[in-house]
């Protein structure tokens, strides 16, 4: 299942390494001697999640129906105008933060808030694309990684 959302994220323009870069950004001020190694780790040991898999999943499919025209409405609406109102995807992405407690639920606040690197991208409204889940998804991962960082520098 990892291998199929890695596959999932990657066809939606998003490279593992994009959410590492993230995680670094992040996380570097408070370990300098962190790599990129250790982040592309800590990602892949968060796609390792079943919880975390299913959300991607599910955020992923939902993007691309609304791309396609195939939700109903007022759905469809909602999702092709990232109404930001609309707040599931952003309750989806919790569940992946969820995982790592209260760090990553904060790390996640301020990525969905500044938007760094592929975030910008795929937030970018002017796009055909739609990215209301993949936005989230993708910040949620980074900021668990990020959380899972820390829990274990502490440990």
């Amino acid at each position: 299942m990892r291998d199929l959302v890695i596959e999932m994220l990657k066809e939606r323009g998003v490279a593992i390494q994009d959410v590492a870069q993230i995680v670094l950004d992040l996380q570097r001020p408070y370990n300098p001697a962190l790599t990129m190694e250790q982040c592309l780790d800590s990602v892949f040991n968060v796609l390792d999640k079943r919880e975390v898999q299913h959300c991607i999943v599910t955020g992923v499919t939902l993007d691309s129906y609304a791309e396609k025209g195939l939700l109903p409405e007022p759905l469809q609406t909602l999702m092709r105008q990232d109404n930001p109102l609309y707040g599931v995807d952003e309750i989806l992405a919790v569940g992946i933060t969820n995982v790592y407690g209260t760090i990553g639920l904060t790390n996640f606040g301020y990525l969905d808030k500044v938007k760094p690197g592929i975030l910008a991208q795929l937030n970018n409204k002017e796009s055909s694309m739609v990215h209301t889940f993949l936005d989230d998804i993708v910040a949620a991962l980074a900021a668990a990684a990020s959380a899972r960082l820390a829990h274990n520098r502490r440990d």
